[in-house]
């Protein structure tokens, strides 16, 4: 305590900018710091984000929102917020806090996308090739019509096939996509492992770990009379053999599964 008539000094800021009293103005919301940050009131908690094989160690507010979790991802890898997808028990809200979204420390932050450049050079023979396929499609018969096809989808739906939602269109779930039917009607499921950027497709015999960027198409047709489930090809090589095929996909995951392979999602 101060002697009487005499009174306590301000405290004030460190040479180094470092917060000393409550005479200082609180660090900005992505400033690195070794705790608590208890003048200001703000708790920080301590994240490794991964991204494209890099790890970078962050002590960030934990009453900031995934939007500012973005734009300190952007200072640290130079990936455009507009072109990251962040995932942490699934995509990483952006309106939310990393409080609300339950972050703890040592919590693992991935980072999905590429540079404009590498966007345009994956997409750009992608979507020529999608459009050729439109074209071809449009000139047959209802791929569920096709022999090679009723084959499979007339052994009827799986009983273990995951639930269709009719006219929802939904993210893709932290779980494998599973239940499903290959070209043999063998059982399949399907893995996105997002942090790899790749797609795992799993059969009882073995799994095939797929780049994404190798895949250079995906189709997929309603099953008639089922049009809440779909038949989904990823083209695998240059011809129409390549394509590999699964059966009773569910609706709700067909333009999440489109968007996560092609690269669609890092235009918005």
């Amino acid at each position: 305590a101060a002697e009487p008539g005499m009174e306590a000094e301000a405290p004030g800021c460190g040479e180094d900018g470092s917060l000393q009293g409550e005479g200082c103005r609180a660090a900005p919301p992505d400033a690195v710091s070794n705790g608590s940050d208890a003048e200001s009131g703000q708790e920080l908690v301590e994240l490794r984000v991964i991204w494209n094989k890099n790890k970078y160690d962050v002590k960030f507010r934990l009453d900031s929102t995934g939007a500012d979790l973005k734009q300190k991802i952007h200072s640290l890898t130079g990936l455009p917020p507009a072109m990251q997808k962040v995932m942490f028990k699934g995509l990483l809200p952006e309106e939310k806090t990393l409080r609300e979204i339950k972050v703890t420390n040592g919590a693992k932050i991935m980072v999905v996308g590429s540079t404009i450049n590498d966007v345009l050079a994956v997409n750009t023979p992608k979507d020529a090739t999608q459009q050729e396929g439109k074209a071809e499609e449009s000139k047959k018969e209802p791929l569920c019509r096709q022999k090679q096809h009723r084959k499979v989808l007339d052994k009827g739906k799986p009983d273990d096939v995951m639930p269709s939602i009719k006219g929802v269109q939904e993210r893709l779930p932290p779980v494998p996509l599973s239940g499903m039917y290959n070209k043999s009607g063998g059982k399949v499921r399907l893995t996105f492992k997002l942090e790899q950027d790749q797609l795992w497709i799993g059969t009882k015999e073995r799994t095939e770990k797929l780049p994404m960027a190798s895949i250079k198409n995906v189709l997929s047709e309603p099953i008639e009379g089922h049009e809440d489930y779909h038949m989904m090809a990823f083209q695998l090589g240059p011809t129409e053999a390549s394509y590999y095929w699964v059966y009773w996909v569910p609706n709700q995951y067909v333009d999440a599964i489109k968007d996560t392979v092609l690269g669609k999602w890092q235009y918005f």
